[in-house]
């Protein structure tokens, strides 16, 4: 989602790398759908529903895992505050 900063680096770190398949969930609404039906039917996302994120930036690797951490992405020179929050604070 290109208002979230940690996404906006992900999509940085996919157009050089072609292992990566993005998929904005602000592009299309179609996107977003099936984004909310993998983040109700999940465990992976408890957490991040708990605490009211969102849940993205979100992998899902080949072997049907969700991560939220990709060994190759590197967020260490990002400017965030909070995570970005479902209640609109953060971001």
């Amino acid at each position: 989602m290109e208002s979230c900063p940690d996404c906006r680096a992900v999509k940085a770190l996919a157009q050089t790398d072609p292992r990566f398949k993005l998929i904005d969930i602000g592009e299309h609404v179609a996107n977003l759908k099936e984004f909310i039906r993998l983040r109700d039917a999940r465990p992976e996302f408890d957490e991040a529903k708990q605490g009211g994120w969102i849940g993205i930036p979100c992998f899902c690797m080949e072997d049907g895992s969700i991560t939220f951490s990709h060994p190759d992405a590197d967020f260490s020179d990002i400017e965030t505050g909070s995570a970005c929050r479902l209640d609109g604070t953060g971001c």
